[in-house]
């Protein structure tokens, strides 16, 4: 399993993290098979949050992982807070109590990251800021980031934060291609290339910030899966051509496609399969070449001026 580093904060983790967002529905036992086979492929990030299943995820996860120092010491837990029903709650209040109902559930002292989870129009960075200084403080969060953020919207929280945000979690796939459409499509007319996120690529990578790829076999926003979708017969072509040719499946040539990326993305992969996980991360130490990547990018209907 490769390793990469997160930002400039010197974790250096595997480059692929597991998601645990489904942890919630499923059985402890079941947790505990994805985890342990995770763990033994060299996965050691574990991304959560406070909303995932109402927190079930992060209980669920603990029990199955059976937090002992021992095992706390060797994984990096990241979790995120500020989806409330119905609004978004960047306050400090919320932060605080937020992050302290996670790390009960998650049986831990300290997460290695948190989070903000969705952008709150009503934020106050002042607020954002004590919350940070307290939680950093006090040892309970050692990193802090975004997920979902713009460029300015990041710029807005650092005028008062004091430490280093140093990830932004977004949703992108080979069918998710925005970030990169805006930039290819420089000086066109295409619609793909109207500026939608501030150059939020660009701006990642002049800050050290790691993006990090959530749902990354997914089309549209929660429509469905590509891989195997006969809606998409020449992405899944291409893929399965690919894939053969470096003895990995569909699902890794896919993530092959985002590791491949100079930015350094992190994709966030949420199977609750351990055979499926495994041939997942067979990605993790493969690079396609450049031609590859243009191959798989159009294959997904995204076209080059």
């Amino acid at each position: 399993m490769e390793k990469m580093r997160l930002g400039n904060s010197g974790l250096e983790v595997s480059n692929i993290s597991l998601g645990c967002m489904n942890m919630g529905k499923e059985s402890v036992e079941k947790t505990e098979k994805i985890v342990r086979q995770a763990l033994e492929l060299g996965v050691d990030f574990f991304d959560h949050a406070d909303i995932y299943a109402g927190g079930q995820s992060e209980e669920t996860f603990a029990k199955a992982i059976d937090m002992k120092s021992s095992i706390r010491e060797n994984v990096y837990l990241q979790t995120k807070v500020g989806i409330r029903k119905g609004f978004y709650d960047f306050s400090k209040e919320h932060i605080l109590k937020s992050v302290e109902d996670s790390l009960h559930r998650l049986h831990t002292d300290y997460v290695d990251v948190l989070l903000l989870h969705r952008p709150d129009t009503l934020v106050e960075p002042e607020e954002v800021a004590e919350a940070f200084d307290q939680l950093y403080t006090s040892g309970k969060v050692r990193h802090f980031g975004v997920s979902n953020h713009h460029p300015r919207q990041i710029e807005l929280l650092k005028k008062n934060v004091d430490q280093e945000l140093i990830i932004n979690q977004l949703q992108f796939s080979v069918m998710h291609t925005g970030m990169i459409n805006r930039g290819l499509q420089v000086n066109t007319r295409s619609g793909s290339g109207l500026d939608r996120d501030g150059g939020v690529l660009e701006y990642s990578r002049l800050h050290d910030m790691t993006i990090q790829a959530w749902s990354p076999f997914r089309y549209g926003m929660f429509e469905g899966f590509y891989i195997d979708n006969e809606e998409f017969p020449e992405l899944n072509e291409k893929l399965q051509e690919i894939g053969e040719k470096y003895g990995v499946n569909k699902s890794a040539a896919a993530i092959a496609w985002i590791l491949r990326h100079p930015a350094g993305i992190q994709p966030v992969v949420g199977t609750m399969t351990p055979e499926r996980l495994k041939k997942i991360v067979a990605a993790s130490e493969l690079k396609i070449t450049r031609q590859e990547w243009y191959e798989i990018y159009r294959a997904a209907g995204n076209e080059l001026p």
